[in-house]
């Protein structure tokens, strides 16, 4: 399948055959590495916009009925003399959840990442289509514009939780947020998924087609492996929930019922019948938890790579990774029963999805234990980007022991649909991932924009974001034990939750701390990209073909030919060699075997 590098025409003019203006070099680019600077940024501000609607939330949750001069400020008639409505406080909600899970998670790690990584590492000139990757970029920048003037409609945004569960999300008189607010969440995520899809069609084709002489697919490097297959779950998953939005479009505006049965609103009977809430579920959640390893998978790829290159080791267990990728990838299509153990499922189909469900706890301790592998007696670099993902391995492990009591079903009875349930996937998705994303961009960085970033300032972000995040979802997990609901917005009306006050208070400070701390990460990288240290052509003495190409950027990568590649991307301190990393593109030696991995 590989193409060859002298199949590419006209390989040593590729970049000066035509004039590049501003419009089509910094917004209309179909450069990928361009491209992947536009989602990053992008994702950057939407979660600006996610992380204070939490802060906000957080504050009601804390200070319940208290007056707040921030809420008045920007609430407006949504928090009359500063105390925050119920309506608005289940909207930020909603919006919240939907912008970090897709608008900063899923653009930010497989828009971001694949986009830059995929040509350079496999040695193409850039992806299979950049007309088709432009097109994705600004679909995705369409969807993020209209969900955020869905904020702004009188009668408020969605807030139907960023599952929209019918019948709040297809009946439009239901709530202020089941009116235009939510039509406009339904076409923004109707393009979002137009947009996801055009991109992982061509992460495929790109990976299938365009390696460069020599990189058979046993030589990728994981990041490689960890986007290829996270792009084959999106093109298989994310149809489904454009389906479920289209169906709720038609329920809401042609009088259909696929998701409505006996519906009464004030003694009144709605003349819908015959549809069933749980069908959306089931549609919804098909994307649902596949969409948690959409997110996660480009992490570990990520991470794993991060890790090699800074412990100065090959990665522990090469194929074994590759292999739990792809058993990840199937079982997470089979186990999104588990989100409605109490939706009236039976009892023997929720046996199968606990058993699914406890499978995919295999493959994911295959990659933890290879992960601890390779730091074990390596020679450990302690920059930000390895910090982040040592993070991530703790963050992912304590997560995801709690998923084992969620993924039992008659466990999860017990807990489901309170703050444990919200500890666990914050940790293990949410908290997770943003750490490979933050390691990502802490190590690709000078890739992306010729310059290093501040390391002390991202030991700062690094230490107090985990200090924080663990303060903040670690004692969730006890007020969840102890009954206490999610999407509440206050439990003052419930003298139970009374001792759980103190908690909540807590964790909304450990809250706001860490959000004010991503402002020096903000900074950092805002002000790196005009001042910081010039990067030199290989800053991490990485072994991957990424770091052959200059430094300044050129649009198809390498100005000469393409290199050839030799090896597998972790020649680590390999016996034999002067220096404790061989790239790819370097010849073997005389009597050198290529290791077995």
């Amino acid at each position: 399948m590989s193409a060859h590098a002298d199949t590419h025409a006209h390989e040593d003019d590729h970049g000066h055959h035509h004039k590049e203006t501003f419009i089509t070099k910094y917004i209309f680019s179909q450069d990928h590495k361009m491209i992947a600077k536009q989602y990053l940024i992008t994702g950057t501000i939407m979660g600006v916009i996610g992380v204070l609607m939490s802060m906000m939330f957080r504050m009601q949750i804390a200070w319940p009925e208290e007056p707040n001069v921030l809420f008045e400020a920007l609430l407006g008639k949504w928090a009359p003399d500063g105390v925050m409505d119920a309506d608005i406080y289940l909207a930020l909600v909603t919006i919240h959840g939907t912008i970090m899970v897709f608008f900063v998670l899923t653009a930010g790690l497989s828009g971001t990442f694949s986009n830059l990584l995929i040509p350079l590492q496999i040695g193409a000139r850039d992806m299979a289509s950049g007309f088709l990757n432009m097109v994705s970029y600004w679909l995705f920048f369409l969807s993020s514009i209209i969900m955020v003037i869905s904020l702004f409609v009188e009668a408020g945004p969605a807030a139907a939780g960023w599952t929209i569960y019918p019948p709040l999300s297809a009946l439009p008189m239901a709530q202020g947020g089941s009116g235009m607010g939510m039509t406009l969440w339904l076409v923004s995520m109707a393009i979002f998924i137009a947009s996801s899809l055009l991109g992982s069609l061509n992460y495929v084709v790109t990976v299938l087609n365009l390696r460069t002489k020599g990189m058979s697919m046993t030589r990728l490097p994981l990041t490689i492996w960890a986007f290829f297959v996270t792009a084959i779950i999106g093109v298989i998953s994310f149809p489904v929930l454009l389906s479920a939005a289209l169906l709720l479009i038609m329920d809401r505006s042609f009088g259909t019922s696929f998701f409505l049965s006996d519906i009464f609103i004030q003694g009144e009977v709605l003349h819908y019948q015959g549809g069933s809430p749980v069908l959306f579920e089931h549609l919804f959640w098909f994307l649902g938890h596949p969409e948690v390893y959409i997110v996660i998978l480009p992490a570990m790829g990520l991470v794993s790579e991060i890790m090699a290159s800074n412990s100065r080791k090959p990665i522990f267990g090469y194929r074994a990774m590759i292999a739990s990728i792809l058993a990840i990838a199937f079982l997470s299509t089979i186990v999104w029963g588990h989100h409605m153990f109490i939706s009236g499922m039976n009892p023997f189909l929720g046996s199968v999805f606990t058993f699914t469900t406890l499978l995919i706890a295999i493959p994911s301790a295959v990659k933890a234990f290879n992960w601890i592998t390779t730091l074990w007696k390596g020679n450990l670099q302690m920059n930000p980007a390895m910090l982040f993902s040592i993070g991530f391995v703790s963050t992912f492990i304590t997560g995801g022991l709690t998923g084992i009591i969620l993924g039992d079903s008659a466990l999860d009875i017990n807990v489901h649909d309170t703050y444990f349930v919200v500890a666990h996937f914050h940790l293990v998705m949410g908290i997770s991932a943003l750490y490979g994303m933050f390691a990502g961009i802490y190590h690709w960085y000078p890739k992306m924009f010729g310059r290093m970033l501040n390391k002390n300032l991202g030991y700062i972000h690094f230490w107090i974001t985990a200090v924080c995040a663990y303060g903040v979802f670690f004692p969730m997990h006890f007020i969840g034990m102890a009954g206490l609901p999610r999407r509440y917005y206050t439990n003052s009306n419930f003298p139970l939750f009374d001792d759980l006050a103190n908690v909540n208070v807590i964790i909304t400070i450990f809250a706001l701390i860490g959000g004010v701390a991503q402002i020096v990460y903000l900074y950092n990288f805002f002000i790196s990209i005009f001042y910081g240290k010039k990067a030199t052509q290989n800053p991490w003495k990485a072994t991957t073909l990424e770091w052959t190409t200059p430094v300044e950027h050129i649009h198809g990568n390498w100005p000469g030919a393409i290199p050839h590649v030799y090896r597998w991307a972790y020649d680590y301190s390999k016996p034999g060699h002067d220096v404790d990393f061989v790239p790819q593109n370097i010849p073997l030696k005389d009597g050198e075997e290529e290791l077995q991995h």
